[in-house]
Protein backbone atom coordinates (compact mmCIF):
# COMPACT_ATOMS: atom_id res chain seq x y z
CA UNK A 1 0.00 0.00 0.00
CA UNK A 2 2.65 2.26 0.97
CA UNK A 3 4.44 1.45 -2.18
CA UNK A 4 1.32 2.62 -4.56
CA UNK A 5 1.04 5.88 -2.43
CA UNK A 6 5.07 6.18 -3.27
CA UNK A 7 4.57 6.12 -6.99
CA UNK A 8 0.98 8.36 -6.89
CA UNK A 9 2.96 10.67 -5.67
CA UNK A 10 6.01 10.73 -7.62
CA UNK A 11 3.51 10.45 -10.55
CA UNK A 12 2.11 14.18 -9.61
CA UNK A 13 5.77 15.64 -8.71
CA UNK A 14 7.09 14.43 -12.09
CA UNK A 15 3.46 15.58 -13.81
CA UNK A 16 4.18 19.00 -11.97
CA UNK A 17 7.34 19.48 -13.10
CA UNK A 18 6.54 18.70 -16.70
CA UNK A 19 4.36 21.78 -16.73
CA UNK A 20 6.82 24.37 -15.72
CA UNK A 21 10.05 22.75 -17.67
CA UNK A 22 9.52 24.69 -21.09
CA UNK A 23 9.75 27.82 -19.47
CA UNK A 24 12.63 29.96 -19.18
CA UNK A 25 13.69 29.84 -15.48
CA UNK A 26 17.40 30.64 -14.87
CA UNK A 27 18.74 29.82 -11.40
CA UNK A 28 19.88 32.23 -10.18
CA UNK A 29 18.77 35.41 -11.98
CA UNK A 30 19.35 39.02 -12.52
CA UNK A 31 16.37 40.29 -13.46
CA UNK A 32 16.46 44.51 -14.20
CA UNK A 33 12.60 45.00 -13.72
CA UNK A 34 12.42 48.03 -15.92
CA UNK A 35 9.67 47.98 -18.35
CA UNK A 36 7.23 45.24 -18.12
CA UNK A 37 5.10 43.66 -15.80
CA UNK A 38 4.06 41.88 -12.33
CA UNK A 39 1.79 39.12 -12.24
CA UNK A 40 0.15 37.85 -8.71
CA UNK A 41 -0.88 34.19 -9.02
CA UNK A 42 -3.44 33.30 -6.13
CA UNK A 43 -2.43 29.50 -4.99
CA UNK A 44 -4.32 27.80 -3.52
CA UNK A 45 -6.01 28.44 0.28
CA UNK A 46 -4.55 26.87 2.75
CA UNK A 47 -0.69 26.32 0.90
CA UNK A 48 1.27 29.42 1.19
CA UNK A 49 1.59 29.26 -2.62
CA UNK A 50 1.19 32.76 -3.34
CA UNK A 51 3.87 33.95 -5.93
CA UNK A 52 5.23 36.68 -7.64
CA UNK A 53 5.95 36.58 -11.63
CA UNK A 54 7.53 39.42 -13.75
CA UNK A 55 7.52 39.73 -17.69
CA UNK A 56 10.67 41.64 -19.26
CA UNK A 57 9.22 43.43 -22.23
CA UNK A 58 12.80 44.12 -23.39
CA UNK A 59 14.41 40.30 -23.31
CA UNK A 60 10.72 38.71 -23.62
CA UNK A 61 11.54 37.02 -20.71
CA UNK A 62 8.80 35.57 -18.50
CA UNK A 63 10.70 34.42 -14.81
CA UNK A 64 8.45 32.29 -12.11
CA UNK A 65 7.95 33.11 -8.67
CA UNK A 66 10.79 36.13 -7.92
CA UNK A 67 9.60 37.28 -4.65
CA UNK A 68 10.82 33.91 -2.77
CA UNK A 69 14.08 34.52 -5.25
CA UNK A 70 14.39 38.18 -4.07
CA UNK A 71 13.49 37.67 -0.50
CA UNK A 72 15.47 34.23 0.63
CA UNK A 73 14.82 35.32 4.73
CA UNK A 74 10.97 35.26 4.68
CA UNK A 75 9.60 32.51 6.29
CA UNK A 76 6.60 31.17 3.79
CA UNK A 77 7.70 33.48 1.16
CA UNK A 78 4.88 35.87 -0.44
CA UNK A 79 1.97 34.19 1.76
CA UNK A 80 -1.56 32.52 1.56
CA UNK A 81 -4.07 34.01 -0.96
CA UNK A 82 -2.93 36.74 -3.22
CA UNK A 83 -5.95 38.79 -4.09
CA UNK A 84 -5.17 42.06 -5.19
CA UNK A 85 -1.87 43.82 -7.29
CA UNK A 86 -1.12 47.59 -7.21
CA UNK A 87 1.48 50.24 -8.11
CA UNK A 88 1.64 53.38 -5.82
CA UNK A 89 4.62 55.36 -6.58
CA UNK A 90 7.65 53.70 -6.28
CA UNK A 91 6.35 50.93 -4.53
CA UNK A 92 4.56 47.19 -5.83
CA UNK A 93 1.39 46.77 -2.77
CA UNK A 94 0.33 43.01 -2.76
CA UNK A 95 -2.84 42.03 -0.65
CA UNK A 96 -2.48 38.61 0.98
CA UNK A 97 -5.87 37.40 1.74
CA UNK A 98 -5.83 34.77 4.23
CA UNK A 99 -1.94 35.87 5.43
CA UNK A 100 -3.93 38.63 6.69
CA UNK A 101 -1.69 41.42 5.47
CA UNK A 102 -0.36 43.87 2.52
CA UNK A 103 3.45 43.11 1.03
CA UNK A 104 4.82 46.09 0.37
CA UNK A 105 8.13 46.01 -2.05
CA UNK A 106 10.51 47.90 -4.01
CA UNK A 107 9.57 48.26 -7.49
CA UNK A 108 12.59 47.80 -8.84
CA UNK A 109 13.88 45.33 -6.45
CA UNK A 110 10.86 43.13 -5.59
CA UNK A 111 12.87 43.39 -2.21
CA UNK A 112 10.73 43.51 0.97
CA UNK A 113 10.15 46.53 2.50
CA UNK A 114 7.39 46.19 4.61
CA UNK A 115 3.50 44.71 5.27
CA UNK A 116 0.38 45.83 6.35
CA UNK A 117 -1.44 44.27 9.07
CA UNK A 118 -5.06 43.91 8.00
CA UNK A 119 -7.42 40.92 8.67
CA UNK A 120 -9.20 39.19 5.82
CA UNK A 121 -7.85 42.01 3.23
CA UNK A 122 -9.33 42.03 -0.27
CA UNK A 123 -8.38 45.14 -2.45
CA UNK A 124 -6.37 48.27 -2.24
CA UNK A 125 -6.53 51.55 -3.66
CA UNK A 126 -4.64 54.52 -3.45
CA UNK A 127 -5.54 58.81 -2.88
CA UNK A 128 -3.32 61.42 -2.04
CA UNK A 129 -0.36 59.76 0.06
CA UNK A 130 -3.43 57.01 1.54
CA UNK A 131 -3.52 53.56 0.77
CA UNK A 132 -7.31 52.38 1.18
CA UNK A 133 -7.98 48.71 1.96
CA UNK A 134 -11.00 46.84 2.18
CA UNK A 135 -11.26 43.65 4.71
CA UNK A 136 -14.09 41.47 5.66
CA UNK A 137 -13.43 41.18 9.21
CA UNK A 138 -15.50 43.11 11.89
CA UNK A 139 -14.29 46.50 12.71
CA UNK A 140 -12.22 44.88 16.32
CA UNK A 141 -10.38 42.24 13.57
CA UNK A 142 -12.34 39.43 15.95
CA UNK A 143 -14.46 37.92 12.98
CA UNK A 144 -13.18 37.88 10.10
CA UNK A 145 -16.09 36.95 7.99
CA UNK A 146 -18.33 39.88 9.73
CA UNK A 147 -21.74 41.18 8.17
CA UNK A 148 -20.13 43.66 8.24
CA UNK A 149 -16.75 44.81 6.89
CA UNK A 150 -14.90 47.64 6.89
CA UNK A 151 -12.45 49.92 4.93
CA UNK A 152 -8.86 50.91 6.42
CA UNK A 153 -7.19 54.16 5.90
CA UNK A 154 -3.25 53.39 5.89
CA UNK A 155 -0.46 56.03 5.88
CA UNK A 156 1.79 55.12 2.70
CA UNK A 157 4.97 56.74 4.87
CA UNK A 158 4.85 54.77 7.94
CA UNK A 159 2.53 51.82 6.53
CA UNK A 160 0.63 52.12 9.53
CA UNK A 161 -3.49 52.10 9.87
CA UNK A 162 -4.96 55.22 10.55
CA UNK A 163 -8.52 54.93 10.41
CA UNK A 164 -11.35 52.57 9.78
CA UNK A 165 -14.75 53.25 8.90
CA UNK A 166 -17.26 49.93 8.68
CA UNK A 167 -19.14 49.52 5.34
CA UNK A 168 -21.34 46.53 4.47
CA UNK A 169 -21.01 43.18 4.02
CA UNK A 170 -17.55 41.63 3.10
CA UNK A 171 -16.29 44.58 0.98
CA UNK A 172 -14.75 44.02 -2.35
CA UNK A 173 -13.37 46.41 -5.01
CA UNK A 174 -13.55 50.21 -4.32
CA UNK A 175 -12.80 53.56 -6.81
CA UNK A 176 -12.40 56.98 -5.68
CA UNK A 177 -14.40 59.86 -7.75
CA UNK A 178 -14.39 63.14 -6.69
CA UNK A 179 -13.00 62.67 -3.06
CA UNK A 180 -15.24 60.17 -2.63
CA UNK A 181 -14.63 56.04 -2.43
CA UNK A 182 -17.03 54.20 -3.55
CA UNK A 183 -16.95 50.41 -2.25
CA UNK A 184 -18.85 46.83 -3.87
CA UNK A 185 -20.45 45.02 -0.85
CA UNK A 186 -20.92 41.59 -1.55
CA UNK A 187 -22.44 38.73 0.73
CA UNK A 188 -22.14 37.34 4.31
CA UNK A 189 -21.08 33.80 4.24
CA UNK A 190 -21.67 32.80 7.98
CA UNK A 191 -25.33 33.87 7.04
CA UNK A 192 -25.62 33.34 3.55
CA UNK A 193 -27.18 36.93 3.09
CA UNK A 194 -26.81 38.71 0.48
CA UNK A 195 -25.81 42.71 0.30
CA UNK A 196 -26.70 44.79 -2.82
CA UNK A 197 -25.19 48.02 -1.52
CA UNK A 198 -22.16 50.44 -2.72
CA UNK A 199 -21.41 51.82 0.33
CA UNK A 200 -20.00 56.03 -0.50
CA UNK A 201 -17.30 57.36 1.57
CA UNK A 202 -16.28 60.82 1.99
CA UNK A 203 -12.19 61.14 1.96
CA UNK A 204 -12.26 64.29 4.29
CA UNK A 205 -14.15 63.32 6.92
CA UNK A 206 -13.89 59.13 6.03
CA UNK A 207 -16.78 58.77 7.14
CA UNK A 208 -19.71 56.48 5.36
CA UNK A 209 -22.31 59.58 3.83
CA UNK A 210 -24.62 56.72 2.29
CA UNK A 211 -25.21 53.71 0.48
CA UNK A 212 -26.42 52.88 -3.14
CA UNK A 213 -28.85 49.92 -3.43
CA UNK A 214 -28.06 48.23 -7.15
CA UNK A 215 -28.01 44.42 -7.38
CA UNK A 216 -27.23 41.60 -4.89
CA UNK A 217 -23.66 39.98 -4.14
CA UNK A 218 -21.47 43.11 -6.02
CA UNK A 219 -17.66 42.35 -6.40
CA UNK A 220 -15.94 44.37 -9.33
CA UNK A 221 -15.56 48.36 -10.23
CA UNK A 222 -14.05 50.20 -12.51
CA UNK A 223 -14.20 54.26 -13.25
CA UNK A 224 -14.43 55.63 -16.36
CA UNK A 225 -13.54 59.22 -17.43
CA UNK A 226 -17.16 60.30 -17.98
CA UNK A 227 -18.39 60.18 -14.99
CA UNK A 228 -19.51 56.41 -14.67
CA UNK A 229 -18.89 54.02 -12.57
CA UNK A 230 -19.20 50.25 -13.49
CA UNK A 231 -19.97 47.29 -10.71
CA UNK A 232 -20.91 43.77 -11.22
CA UNK A 233 -23.19 41.58 -9.57
CA UNK A 234 -21.86 38.27 -9.49
CA UNK A 235 -26.23 36.85 -8.91
CA UNK A 236 -26.95 34.34 -6.19
CA UNK A 237 -25.28 31.37 -7.81
CA UNK A 238 -28.80 30.02 -8.98
CA UNK A 239 -31.74 31.68 -10.19
CA UNK A 240 -30.15 35.11 -10.11
CA UNK A 241 -27.51 35.94 -12.93
CA UNK A 242 -24.12 37.86 -12.87
CA UNK A 243 -24.81 41.74 -14.38
CA UNK A 244 -23.52 44.71 -15.05
CA UNK A 245 -24.97 47.90 -13.67
CA UNK A 246 -23.69 51.48 -13.82
CA UNK A 247 -23.88 54.49 -11.39
CA UNK A 248 -23.86 58.11 -12.41
CA UNK A 249 -21.70 59.84 -10.00
CA UNK A 250 -23.11 62.92 -10.70
CA UNK A 251 -26.35 62.14 -8.90
CA UNK A 252 -25.69 58.71 -7.76
CA UNK A 253 -28.33 56.95 -9.41
CA UNK A 254 -27.63 53.31 -10.64
CA UNK A 255 -28.89 52.43 -14.40
CA UNK A 256 -28.99 49.08 -16.25
CA UNK A 257 -28.49 46.24 -16.15
CA UNK A 258 -26.50 46.35 -19.48
CA UNK A 259 -27.42 42.17 -19.93
CA UNK A 260 -23.37 41.00 -20.19
CA UNK A 261 -21.97 38.64 -17.04
CA UNK A 262 -18.84 39.96 -15.48
CA UNK A 263 -15.85 38.03 -13.62
CA UNK A 264 -13.70 40.16 -14.47
CA UNK A 265 -12.57 43.61 -16.14
CA UNK A 266 -10.74 46.30 -16.72
CA UNK A 267 -10.50 49.95 -18.43
CA UNK A 268 -8.57 50.83 -21.21
CA UNK A 269 -9.22 54.45 -23.13
CA UNK A 270 -13.26 54.17 -24.28
CA UNK A 271 -13.61 50.18 -23.94
CA UNK A 272 -14.12 48.12 -21.32
CA UNK A 273 -13.09 44.97 -21.38
CA UNK A 274 -14.78 41.90 -19.88
CA UNK A 275 -14.13 38.27 -18.55
CA UNK A 276 -16.53 36.11 -18.08
CA UNK A 277 -17.69 32.25 -17.37
CA UNK A 278 -20.31 32.29 -15.02
CA UNK A 279 -21.16 29.75 -12.33
CA UNK A 280 -24.30 28.29 -11.42
CA UNK A 281 -24.62 25.58 -8.94
CA UNK A 282 -27.80 24.21 -10.73
CA UNK A 283 -25.99 24.69 -14.40
CA UNK A 284 -22.58 24.75 -13.81
CA UNK A 285 -20.34 27.00 -15.71
CA UNK A 286 -21.61 28.78 -18.96
CA UNK A 287 -19.82 29.23 -21.69
CA UNK A 288 -16.91 32.08 -21.58
CA UNK A 289 -17.46 36.06 -22.40
CA UNK A 290 -14.09 38.42 -24.04
CA UNK A 291 -16.75 41.51 -23.97
CA UNK A 292 -15.66 45.01 -24.99
CA UNK A 293 -18.23 47.95 -24.27
CA UNK A 294 -17.87 51.48 -25.49
CA UNK A 295 -17.78 53.47 -21.98
CA UNK A 296 -18.67 56.80 -24.11
CA UNK A 297 -22.47 54.59 -25.34
CA UNK A 298 -22.76 51.87 -22.61
CA UNK A 299 -23.10 49.75 -26.01
CA UNK A 300 -21.72 45.92 -25.82
CA UNK A 301 -19.37 45.94 -29.17
CA UNK A 302 -18.74 42.26 -29.42
CA UNK A 303 -19.08 39.22 -26.38
CA UNK A 304 -15.84 37.78 -28.34
CA UNK A 305 -12.79 40.37 -28.92
CA UNK A 306 -10.39 37.25 -29.88
CA UNK A 307 -10.44 36.92 -33.44
CA UNK A 308 -8.18 34.08 -33.84
CA UNK A 309 -9.51 31.05 -32.03
CA UNK A 310 -7.37 31.18 -29.11
CA UNK A 311 -10.28 30.93 -26.42
CA UNK A 312 -11.32 27.63 -26.97
CA UNK A 313 -7.54 26.84 -25.19
CA UNK A 314 -8.75 28.84 -22.30
CA UNK A 315 -10.19 26.85 -19.64
CA UNK A 316 -10.89 29.54 -17.15
CA UNK A 317 -10.42 33.22 -17.35
CA UNK A 318 -9.27 34.79 -14.85
CA UNK A 319 -7.31 38.15 -14.74
CA UNK A 320 -7.73 40.55 -17.41
CA UNK A 321 -5.77 43.78 -18.01
CA UNK A 322 -4.46 45.67 -21.46
CA UNK A 323 -1.21 47.51 -21.93
CA UNK A 324 -1.58 50.84 -21.30
CA UNK A 325 1.09 52.09 -24.29
CA UNK A 326 0.57 48.80 -26.52
CA UNK A 327 -2.78 48.22 -25.78
CA UNK A 328 -2.21 44.41 -25.66
CA UNK A 329 -4.54 42.45 -24.03
CA UNK A 330 -3.36 40.03 -21.30
CA UNK A 331 -5.87 37.32 -19.95
CA UNK A 332 -4.83 34.71 -17.38
CA UNK A 333 -5.97 31.48 -17.23
CA UNK A 334 -6.59 29.85 -13.81
CA UNK A 335 -6.62 26.09 -15.59
CA UNK A 336 -8.53 23.64 -12.67
CA UNK A 337 -7.01 26.01 -9.76
CA UNK A 338 -4.64 23.12 -8.99
CA UNK A 339 -2.28 22.73 -11.53
CA UNK A 340 -0.14 25.70 -13.06
CA UNK A 341 -2.08 28.61 -15.06
CA UNK A 342 -1.02 30.55 -18.33
CA UNK A 343 -0.82 33.96 -19.29
CA UNK A 344 -1.59 34.86 -23.15
CA UNK A 345 -0.91 38.36 -24.70
CA UNK A 346 -2.63 39.68 -27.47
CA UNK A 347 -2.92 41.79 -30.10
CA UNK A 348 -5.70 45.03 -29.62
CA UNK A 349 -7.80 43.09 -32.73
CA UNK A 350 -7.49 39.91 -30.83
CA UNK A 351 -4.86 37.46 -32.25
CA UNK A 352 -2.56 35.51 -30.04
CA UNK A 353 1.18 36.80 -29.51
CA UNK A 354 2.03 34.68 -26.89
CA UNK A 355 1.69 32.26 -24.16
CA UNK A 356 3.49 32.23 -20.97
CA UNK A 357 2.98 29.16 -17.82
CA UNK A 358 2.23 31.09 -14.81
CA UNK A 359 1.88 30.23 -11.14
CA UNK A 360 -1.23 28.66 -9.82
CA UNK A 361 -4.27 30.74 -10.28
CA UNK A 362 -3.05 34.15 -11.69
CA UNK A 363 -5.12 36.70 -11.33
CA UNK A 364 -3.67 40.57 -10.91
CA UNK A 365 -1.31 42.25 -13.53
CA UNK A 366 0.41 45.52 -12.74
CA UNK A 367 2.67 47.24 -15.37
CA UNK A 368 6.20 49.14 -14.74
CA UNK A 369 6.45 51.14 -17.53
CA UNK A 370 9.94 53.48 -17.19
CA UNK A 371 9.09 54.37 -20.76
CA UNK A 372 6.12 55.49 -23.31
CA UNK A 373 8.15 55.14 -26.16
CA UNK A 374 10.39 51.93 -26.07
CA UNK A 375 10.09 50.21 -29.52
CA UNK A 376 9.61 46.99 -27.53
CA UNK A 377 6.44 48.60 -26.36
CA UNK A 378 5.01 50.35 -29.66
CA UNK A 379 3.71 48.02 -32.27
CA UNK A 380 2.24 48.38 -35.49
CA UNK A 381 -0.74 45.71 -35.53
Amino acid sequence: MKSNIYFFLLSILLLFTSCRGDEPVPTPRNITVSSGFYLLNEGNKGNNMATLDYFDYTSNIYSLNIYAERNPSVVKELGDVGNDLQIYGNRLYAVVNCSNFIEVTDLKTTKHIGMIQIPSCRYIVFHKDKAYVSSYASADGNDLYAKQGYVAKVDTASLQVESIVAVGSQPEEMVIVDNKLYVANSMCVSTGEMDRTVSVIDLNTFSEIKKIDVAVNLHRMKADRYGYIYVSSRGDYYNGKSDLYMINTRTDKVEGPLSIPVNNMCISGDSLYILAKEFNYITGYAESIYGIIDTRTHKILTRNFISDGTDIRIDMPYGIAVNPVSKEILITDAKDFITPGLVYCFTPKGKKIWEYTTGEIPSNIAFVLETQTTNKEIRDY
